[in-house]
């Protein structure tokens, strides 16, 4: 039985292809597989423009997560806390600042963003939401609880970040027909 959707068969009512084009040169209107003249997809370019923007955010950012951490890590000179709040503040505050600094050296100097050290601070901050009520912090606890959710948020977005680059970064290139 033959395929009624199949597309090996053509009818008097189909269009010629352009001149100097064969059929599978023509645009097909969908978008997927139509290339220029110099066998590049069109959308490439702004695809680039959109990644290249949020390339430029992501130094931004981790420069933020890094004065959030510092934050967290100088928060217990203003505010009156148990030593285990304390101690977790302090710590964690202080691996945040370094994980971010350095994700933020190895954008600035052109190195791809660490995957695993952008999880750990997205780990780190869903710490931070969790440890004012673990600890039970009276005094500090919604600046914990913000700067968590704040590094969480920005944290995980460079970890997406990263993973995305660096699977477009290990795509084969698509052949040339």
């Amino acid at each position: 039985m033959s395929d009624p959707n199949s597309d090996d068969r053509r009818t008097d009512t189909e269009a010629d292809p352009p001149e100097g084009r064969t059929p599978t040169e023509t645009d097909s209107g969908t978008g997927a597989g139509d290339r220029d003249d110099r066998g590049r997809d069109p959308r490439d370019d702004s695809t680039q423009i959109a990644n290249e923007e949020r390339r430029r955010n992501t130094p931004f950012i981790s420069a933020i997560v890094a004065a959030i951490g510092v934050w967290v890590a100088l928060s217990v000179l203003i505010y009156d806390m148990g030593a285990a709040a304390l101690w977790n503040n302090v710590l964690v505050g202080a691996v945040v600042l370094v994980a971010g600094g350095y994700n933020y050296y190895r954008l600035v100097n052109d190195a791809p963003l660490s995957v695993g050290v952008a999880s750990l601070v997205a780990l780190l901050g869903i710490w931070l939401i969790v440890a004012p009520a673990l600890l039970e912090m009276v005094n500090g606890f919604w600046s914990t609880l913000v700067s968590g959710l704040l590094i969480a948020a920005l944290a995980g977005y460079n970890a997406y970040e990263a993973r995305e680059a660096r699977s477009v970064a290990t795509e084969p290139e698509p052949e040339a027909p």
